[in-house]
């Protein structure tokens, strides 16, 4: 009995120019493609995303340079494995080094990874490491310092288009059929695999699997395709990279007042069943970007997060829409954040002093031991206000907020400057 491959791996391309993506890197002229075409193979990482080509280009590495190819996976293999694959250096198994593909590398810790720095050092193994995390987090200085770093990008949707196709092609040939595509059906495998393309090209042989066969012909319809590749686009991780790549997006979406981008990005935790997340970023948003500019906007916000939680997925939609427009929409101001950041910037540099007398707590001194603090309550003036120092001495004088340029703060600017006089 034959040992089942999926058909991702069947089609895996075994020259460069069959590499769908990464154009960036492997086009002609392009850095790795150079370094590929001149033998002299270095450490490298590659990072980016499943299904982008890191392991195919590595196997294509090790085809081209008559290396013995060795491939751990980094979830599974420990020193024991690592410890393997240096016995064999130097004997017929390895007679010109070893070419090591160490998949998913985040997951060694300092030690498993330390383990292969004497043997990249000397070069006896050349290691092409492989990440969906940011390498300069996750592996440690002494390898990257030792490896180039590689970006494979997801592939977008005309390129995965390209190899849908082929494997339409290629699994006529193997099952001796003929296939009839639905229009839309290879665009929606393409678009609807997140940039994945092995998961593009499963998605294709599980349709033939399930299409209805006429006479030798193979019905691919758009509805199977739709059930097949259903939610298949959600790159998430709740610890990854991707997660607070959305994050960010959300946040850089309402501070840009694009309320639709904020939305997709917020449609895109909800769907994964986050909602801690969001109702996080989006009340530091209430508070970081709309600020004093609109400072109903954070109760109103609280009052959409308190409600999200309660109500649970899918109702939690709801608020959280509101709030994400809410938001958008509303003036910006980090009139705020600049002004907190000031003052924590002179205490973190030690500049503070004694608080002056006027304003420690007179109760404090005890009995038998009063003495006069001078201070003036301010609500037995007109206005609610008069003049004495609050800062220490030695920073008096010290500005740390300025108001913003908006109705609300400028508003506030007018009344006081007309107050203190200084209108």
């Amino acid at each position: 009995m034959s040992t089942y491959r999926p058909l991702a791996d069947e089609l895996r391309p075994t020259a460069l120019d069959d590499v769908v993506g990464q154009e960036h890197i492997l086009g002609r002229g392009g850095l790795l493609r150079r370094i590929i075409d001149s033998g002299s193979i270095p450490n490298m990482v590659f990072y980016g995303p499943s299904g982008s080509g890191k392991t195919t280009v590595a196997n294509i590495i090790a085809q081209s340079s008559g290396r013995t190819l060795y491939k751990l996976n980094a979830t599974t293999s420990g020193i024991a494995d690592i410890k393997g694959v240096i016995a064999d250096l130097d004997t017929m198994l390895a007679p010109n080094g070893v070419l090591l593909y160490l998949d998913e590398i985040q997951y060694f810790n300092k030690k498993q990874q330390q383990s292969l720095l004497e043997f990249i050092e000397n070069g006896k193994i050349t290691l092409i490491a492989s990440t969906t995390e940011n390498p300069y987090f996750y592996v440690y200085n002494a390898v990257l310092s030792r490896s180039t770093v590689f970006e494979f990008k997801a592939l977008t949707a005309e390129s995965i288009e390209r190899a849908v196709l082929r494997a339409v092609a290629y699994m006529e040939t193997r099952e001796g059929v003929r296939a009839e595509c639905e229009d839309g059906v290879t665009r929606h495998i393409a678009m609807a695999c997140g940039g994945d393309a092995r998961k593009a090209i499963n998605s294709v042989e599980l349709l033939f699997s399930a299409a209805e066969r006429d006479d030798g012909v193979v019905r691919l319809t758009l509805a199977d395709t739709e059930q097949v590749a259903q939610r298949s686009a959600m790159r998430y991780d709740r610890d990854g990279d991707a997660h607070y790549d959305i994050l960010s997006a959300l946040h850089k979406s309402i501070r840009g007042s694009d309320t639709d981008a904020a939305l997709h990005y917020l449609a895109r935790l909800l769907e994964a069943g986050d909602i801690l997340a969001p109702c996080r970023r989006i009340l530091c948003a209430a508070c970081e970007d709309i600020g004093l500019a609109y400072p109903q906007a954070i109760p109103i916000v609280k009052a959409c997060v308190d409600a999200a939680t309660q109500l649970g997925l899918p109702e939690a939609r709801l608020p959280l829409a509101d709030a994400v427009i809410l938001l958008c929409t509303a003036p910006k101001s980090n009139s705020g954040v600049l002004a907190i950041d000031a003052a924590l910037a002179d205490i973190r540099a030690g500049r503070s002093g004694e608080i002056p007398r006027e304003l420690q707590n007179k109760h404090a001194d005890g009995a038998g031991f009063e003495r006069e603090q001078g201070y003036k309550y301010p609500h037995d003036f007109p206005n609610h206000y008069t003049p004495q120092q609050y800062l220490p001495d030695a920073l008096v004088g010290r500005i740390y907020y300025e108001y913003g340029e908006n109705k609300t703060e400028l508003a506030a600017k007018r009344y006081w400057d007309l107050i203190k006089g200084e209108d």
